[in-house]
């Protein structure tokens, strides 16, 4: 597992501090992550824009914003920037899938995510969308505290991703049940025949986990859990691991899986190991 991302949050006790002691400063470059619904965003976006305007602040729009609100080039607008590149804030107006993915393009610089619910639940959100002004003026006065989140990263093929709910390993279409082999650190574990498995964060745990009929993990619980998908077999059990241990899993020769995390895949072949 791996330490990551940073989610604002209101909440008592001094300003701009967070529960570790690390001051919030105020942001001076802030990027804009919205859902897919501009017509319902855009007019948070516009407030947004005109509150910077006398503040000195650099609000940055990646190239699917600008294209979405029609964001014209004004002074303290950055347009078509890289939402990967580093930004001291992090203001997010839609549901949880909108958070997770600046949450994952945060996760190197460590920059806060503050979010507006303009989702269906706004688990992660900071603030609801009947707040938008005063949820502005606390994001850009560095008035919150920071919740640290756990994360969890899976490499294959030298290529890395991320994962601040879940990671999961699937078994491609039409292809057959296959035979997982699994470990961690040096130890290997078992094997288990199932279409694919889940490694889930606490944040995480109530969702594609709890579907697998895996544990639900209180935030603020160290370690993870790894839960198997449609396994046949009566011995295959989630099971839960500390949060610095390594997982690996080896598919089947001549398997080929697909991995997931938050809608973005991979492919690893057989004799792979993850």
């Amino acid at each position: 597992m791996a330490g990551g991302a940073e989610q604002g949050r209101i909440g008592p006790g001094d300003r701009g501090r967070c529960p570790g002691g690390r001051a919030v400063k105020p942001p001076r470059r802030i990027t804009v992550f919205t859902h897919h619904y501009p017509e319902d965003t855009r007019a948070a976006v516009l407030r947004l824009v005109e509150k910077v305007r006398d503040r000195g602040v650099e609000v940055r729009f990646p190239p699917a914003e600008v294209e979405k609100h029609s964001i014209d080039d004004q002074d303290g607008c950055v347009l078509n920037a890289n939402e990967d590149d580093a930004t001291d804030l992090a203001i997010v107006f839609g549901g949880d899938g909108t958070i997770l993915t600046a949450l994952r393009a945060c996760a190197v610089s460590g920059a806060p995510v503050f979010g507006f619910n303009y989702g269906a639940i706004g688990f992660l959100s900071t603030v609801e969308r009947d707040q938008l002004d005063e949820g502005i003026d606390r994001a850009l006065s560095g008035d919150f505290d920071v919740l640290k989140m756990p994360a969890l990263e899976t490499e294959v093929g030298g290529q890395r991703r991320m994962g601040v709910n879940d990671i999961s390993l699937h078994r491609r279409a039409n292809s057959r049940v296959a035979t997982l082999e699994y470990s961690v650190g040096s130890e290997q574990l078992g094997r288990v025949r199932s279409d694919g498995l889940v490694a889930a964060t606490p944040v995480g745990s109530t969702g594609y986990n709890l579907a697998n009929g895996g544990p639900v993990l209180a935030w603020g619980v160290e370690g993870y859990v790894v839960s198997f998908i449609a396994p046949h077999t009566l011995t295959a059990r989630e099971w839960r691991t500390r949060p610095s241990a390594t997982r690996s899993t080896s598919p089947p020769t001549g398997a080929r899986w697909a991995s997931w995390s938050r809608g973005r895949a991979s492919s690893c072949a057989s004799g792979t190991t993850r």
